[in-house]
């Protein structure tokens, strides 16, 4: 029946709302929690460090080794698998020199908390979880620098100058930074190598022996061998460092970010069981780690970069909006080809 009365309107579900707004708040209130629990045993772990309680604070391994560069370090009697070995560059040591001046229970928990805290950012809720893995555990309790690797795989698309860190220590990770060199982003590349350049250079002014005497080492470097409690990937570094590039460039060519973090893994120096942690890069790249604080980070400035980018596209630089997955093979097979040509004009043949 038809009639000039007013029309009813609909009502909406009050059931459905309050679902709903519950089902967002348990959310919220689970990410708190956990990220809570984190902050917790993080701290706690740091208490017993600084407080000097054994085992937690036992002089020994990589934190320690970091820590005994106050009194200087002797890289001709440096060798890998050597507990307290000492391999990194001078620059690094330079560069923690406040924190080495510290007493060893202080410094030892200072660093914990430093290569643990960007384990939220990466992980968020789930930081917790993955604390407690085997390979996380052994990378923070040794005070190794796997999550700030992780960090850096991620954060070194932004500001490429972070790719310091890891070629200063480990050298062979700069491997990474092909994946400026495929997607010709020019300003990336030389913000990263010249960023490299001039920590090298202001390093080398201040302690030029260290210098030499590190560049002796990595001449005569001799990796551990199976067996004695060492445990690590038994494939030559010559191999993996090819297998990352070749990752790396396909990455870069169909826009897989993903490949950074795995590519920095396999070229590590030694893959040691602690090694792993670094595919922690891996979770904010993924949809499960979209509401991480990293994952959201990636994605507002994926959003940004997409509004704010020209109508044209660079001839010298390639957005990821440009490569897409239209053509991969082809783009990555016109990169391959340019690399040959450029290598017989150099080299001949």
């Amino acid at each position: 029946m038809s009639g000039g009365g007013p029309k009813r309107q609909p009502v909406p579900d009050v059931r459905l709302v309050r679902v709903h707004g519950r089902a967002r708040t348990d959310r919220l209130d689970l990410d708190r929690l956990a990220s809570g629990a984190f902050v917790v045993v993080v701290a706690a772990f740091v208490g017993l460090r600084a407080l000097g309680v054994d085992p937690w604070a036992m002089p020994a391994f990589d934190v320690y080794a970091y820590w005994a560069t106050r009194d200087g370090f002797d890289y001709s009697v440096a060798r890998q698998g050597d507990t307290g070995a000492y391999l990194y560059s001078p620059v690094f040591a330079q560069l923690i020199s406040p924190l080495t001046a510290l007493p060893w229970p202080i410094f030892a928990g200072v660093w914990t908390a430093i290569v643990a805290a960007p384990l939220l950012w990466l992980a968020g809720r789930y930081a917790i979880a993955l604390v407690i893995t085997p390979p996380v555990f052994m990378s923070v309790a040794l005070g190794q620098l796997d999550v700030l690797f992780a960090a850096v795989a991620l954060v070194g698309l932004r500001w490429p100058a972070v790719w310091v860190l890891p070629i200063v220590t480990k050298v062979t990770p700069g491997i990474g930074l092909l994946w400026f060199l495929v997607r010709r982003e020019w300003w990336s590349l030389g913000l990263a190598l010249s960023a490299t350049l001039a920590t090298v250079v202001a390093s080398a002014a201040l302690d030029p022996d260290g210098w030499a005497g590190w560049i002796a080492m990595l001449g005569r470097t001799e990796f551990p061998e199976l067996g004695g409690g060492l445990w690590f990937l038994p494939v030559p570094l010559w191999l993996r460092v090819l297998a990352a590039a070749a990752l790396i460039a396909w990455g870069a060519a169909t826009d897989r970010r993903w490949v950074l973090p795995v590519g920095v893994l396999l070229s590590l120096p030694t893959v040691w069981l602690n090694s792993p942690t670094i595919l922690v890069a891996l979770l904010p790249l993924a949809v499960a780690g979209a509401q991480t604080p990293a994952g959201a980070w990636l994605r507002s400035t994926a959003a940004t970069s997409a509004t704010s980018a020209p109508a044209a596209t660079s001839a010298t630089s390639v957005p990821a909006a440009a490569i897409g997955r239209a053509a991969p093979r082809r783009r990555l097979v016109t990169w391959l080809r340019r690399v040959a040509a450029q290598s017989r004009a150099t080299f001949g043949g």
